[in-house]
């Protein structure tokens, strides 16, 4: 979008209309999205529905469409932080964009506890049939179907262990016919027993996971994709009339035929008995007997990942295949605050920030530690955005276990994350205020600094790699800034790599590349791995560093190199 202010999202692409497509923007009122349907050929742009921004003193937040584009559920938040879902319409959008008669109907209220596994996922072809995922009365979720001409619910597919992951949809009715889950690895649940036996062929068709991207409108040829954690992803032409396959191309060929390292699935009791998920990668050639342990005690990077209302999930993780190849023990965590398995590990995690979420990465850890697959003294920690605010807390709140950390855009202030969230986050305010803290009392604003890494930046004394976007509206750079100081101040290492044209992630292909030489080479020297040069990986990219190049091997030479070539 062009400015920082302006967000959009596609909000529905639809077959029956191939030539336009239904965007969510806020560029008439900041904190609050209107529907727009446009013309993918002219670019004319019509108002589906201008957001009312309340219905019933509940704050609109996002709509809900059909088949057809027209706006059915208005999904809101109160002050107390439960969500109520309006049925609205039918509404036509041409007579009434501004939504004066939708005659909204209270269709469901969600509590708090249940909002980061309970929505409604799509309407069938019919318009009459709602697939709504539901933990309200159980732990895992559920998926229902809602007949809305009665209101009568059918519970379609649950597990005891997880949430579901994703749906097999029909191209043409859009009924689900099978759900997946995932616990440790992902499975399918048959819901319509008319494509039972398509999986049951696909399964034996070729190793791995078998996920069905795309399927033609008459279902009679499907897209199908096997998902393995030590190969890349295989996609084949199925033809279900002559029941063939067809293999069409690999994800990344030039993976093929190459020996990568699998990932484990682990579960790790946390120190008051929550399960965790957690998945561990060994370098190849380092479990010379094949029990899952290597023979000896390897250096260990922890990595954390983002949300943190999401999750780390078993397959082909890029960073654990880079960071096994270069000699390193690799371990994700789903730690307490973690979505997909279940609400009670989700709701764990609120207010946990640098709290019981931390102590859930020190326990992995620990457990690794006792297996004798890390070695205690080379232990780095390492994620984006929530994952890179657990880097810093790992070396300010704990700082005797690691020995370096990377840190990718995390914000070292709690308080000046909340305090400056955008315009079009306003509605969910309540949840952040539930779940990390409040910044609008005295007390609230204390206990944000209490598990800040900034107020606790002077315990840090281990070396850190540090990723700043020049955009990021949540690592504020005045923050980053004052952490800098301080560790400059005492002569802790510290390497600030910022990125002028990046936000709150690094999208440019240039620029990751550029970061990932720099941490390979920062890892290598504080835990002993191997690393290529940096050599011409820096090329391309905006990368300016504001701090420390002295600390990362061959840095300086790499930039001198880059700016003398210009």
């Amino acid at each position: 979008t062009p400015s920082r202010a302006l967000n959009a999202r596609i909000k529905y692409l639809s077959p029956r209309d191939p030539e336009h497509v239904l965007v969510a923007m806020n560029d008439r009122l900041a904190s609050f999205h209107d529907l727009w349907r446009i013309n993918l050929r002219t670019g004319q742009q019509l108002p589906v529905l201008l957001n009312p921004g309340a219905i019933e003193r509940a704050v609109v937040d996002d709509f809900v469409v059909d088949e057809q584009m027209q706006p059915r559920l208005a999904i809101c938040l109160g002050n107390d932080g439960q969500q109520v879902i309006f049925q609205i319409g039918p509404h036509q959008a041409a007579d009434d964009p501004a939504g004066n008669a939708l005659a909204p109907r209270k269709f469901a209220s969600i509590p708090p506890e249940d909002l980061l596994s309970s929505s409604p996922e799509h309407f069938d072809s019919s318009g009459t049939t709602l697939y709504f995922t539901d933990s309200r009365g159980t732990d895992t979720a559920v998926l229902k179907a809602v007949d809305l001409t009665n209101g009568q619910e059918r519970v379609l597919a649950e597990s005891s262990r997880a949430d579901p992951a994703a749906l097999l949809v029909h191209p043409a009715s859009k009924h689900v016919q099978a759900v997946e889950f995932e616990y440790e690895r992902p499975f399918w649940k048959v819901v319509d027993p008319a494509i039972e036996p398509d999986l049951a062929y696909l399964q034996d068709v070729a190793p791995g996971h078998v996920t069905v991207p795309s399927r033609s409108l008459d279902d009679r040829l499907w897209i199908v994709a096997y998902v393995r954690d030590d190969a890349p992803r295989r996609y084949y032409l199925y033809d279900r009339s002559a029941r063939t396959t067809q293999f069409l191309f690999s994800a990344r060929a030039a993976l093929e035929g190459r020996r990568l390292a699998k990932m484990q699935p682990r579960i790790v009791r946390a120190r008051d008995g929550l399960e965790l998920v957690c998945y561990l990668t060994l370098p190849n050639q380092s479990d010379g007997d094949n029990d899952g342990l290597p023979d000896r005690p390897l250096p260990m990077v922890l990595l954390v990942h983002d949300g943190p209302w999401s999750r780390d999930r078993w397959g082909l993780n890029p960073l654990h295949q880079w960071l096994a190849n270069r000699g390193y023990a690799v371990l994700s965590v789903n730690y307490r605050g973690s979505t997909g398995l279940g609400k009670a590990l989700a709701n764990a995690g609120d207010r946990q920030w640098a709290g019981q979420m931390h102590d859930d990465l020190i326990d992995a850890v620990q457990a690794m530690i006792h297996a004798r697959v890390a070695d205690p003294g080379r232990i780095a920690i390492m994620g984006g955005g929530y994952g890179g605010y657990a880097a810093l807390v790992g070396l300010s709140f704990t700082p005797e276990v690691f020995a370096c950390g990377v840190d990718l855009f995390g914000p070292p202030s709690l308080r000046s994350l909340l305090e400056s969230i955008p315009p079009y986050w306003q509605p969910a305010r309540a949840l952040w205020t539930r779940r990390v803290g409040d910044p609008s009392t005295p007390a609230g604003k204390l206990f944000l600094e209490s598990r800040s890494p900034l107020e606790r930046a002077s315990a840090i004394r281990r070396p850190l790699l540090i990723a700043q976007g020049g955009k990021d509206l949540r690592a504020k750079p005045a923050d980053i800034q004052q952490l800098l100081g301080n560790l400059q101040a005492r002569q802790v290492p510290v390497t600030c790599a910022l990125y002028p044209d990046e936000h709150h992630a690094l999208d440019k292909p240039q620029n990751r590349m550029s970061f990932l030489a720099l941490t390979e080479a920062f890892l290598a020297r504080h835990l002993g791995g191997w690393q290529e040069p940096i050599g011409l990986d820096l090329d391309g990219s905006s990368l300016h560093v504001s701090a420390g190049a002295e600390h990362i091997p061959g840095l300086a030479e790499a930039i001198w190199k880059i700016n003398r070539s210009r």
